[in-house]
């Protein structure tokens, strides 16, 4: 029971892997809150994981989504920002309407989100926040365009926490998963994404519970002196 007495907001939570790590850390003793924009489907999601967990309705894209969110989450020891838009799109047509979307929902939704639970974490003097990134992030994948910068903000913003937030007791890490096999994913890249996992050094895409362990391992007791870093969970894509 590593998440004992810990109270976790995984933004996401309701499919994936935001669904495979509420599902980790309820089962490790955390109390648990997801999020998702689809109400039905959240309030499922949790009453299939158990009474340890919650649902609260955010889009991480709206602002006043997130300021809502944070009112309603109360305190917070661990935060997964996990919550994410992924289109797939050469740059020369890509829509501008899916290129915000991106970014309000992977870098100012988490961005905010964090800005407004970290100062009850100041209090408390202890913290951790886990940012999902990808590997793609740090790797050059045709289509995947705006959906790796918006990920390179995010570990970018990783670094810039740990530095700010660490002298509190605050860690801040980021898990980048490789290719990945979830229904969001498939809808959305296809067989792309199992091309993509074939060409990883381990021949393959990986289970949202593989990811959800890393992310368990840098919210834990175990990672207590890990802040600022970035743990690829990828097959062995960054190392290629």
């Amino acid at each position: 029971m590593e998440l004992a007495d810990k109270t976790a907001l995984i933004t996401g939570g309701t499919a994936g892997i935001g669904l495979a790590c509420a599902r980790l850390f309820a089962r490790e003793g955390a109390t648990v809150a997801i999020t998702g924009r689809d109400a039905a489907r959240g309030v499922a999601a949790a009453a299939g994981i158990g009474d340890a967990v919650r649902f609260l309705r955010a889009d991480l894209a709206d602002v006043e989504s997130v300021r809502a969110l944070v009112r309603h989450a109360g305190a917070v020891d661990i935060l997964v920002n996990n919550a994410a838009s992924f289109p797939s799109a050469l740059t020369l047509d890509q829509q501008l309407d899916s290129f915000e979307t991106t970014f309000d929902t992977n870098v100012r939704g988490a961005y905010f989100l964090a800005a407004g639970l970290v100062p009850g974490m100041l209090d408390r003097g202890h913290g951790s926040i886990v940012n999902v990134t990808t590997m793609v992030a740090s790797k050059g994948v045709p289509g995947a365009g705006a959906y790796s910068a918006s990920k390179a903000a995010l570990e970018s913003l990783t670094r810039t926490w740990a530095a700010e937030f660490g002298p509190s007791g605050i860690r801040v890490n980021s898990v980048a998963p490789g290719p990945t096999r979830t229904e969001g994913v498939e809808a959305e890249w296809g067989e792309t994404n199992e091309q993509l996992g074939r060409s990883m050094p381990l021949g393959r895409t990986a289970s949202p519970d593989e990811i959800a362990q890393a992310v368990l391992f840098l919210a834990s007791p175990r990672a207590t002196f890990i802040t600022g870093s970035v743990l690829h969970a990828d097959g062995g894509g960054s190392a290629i």
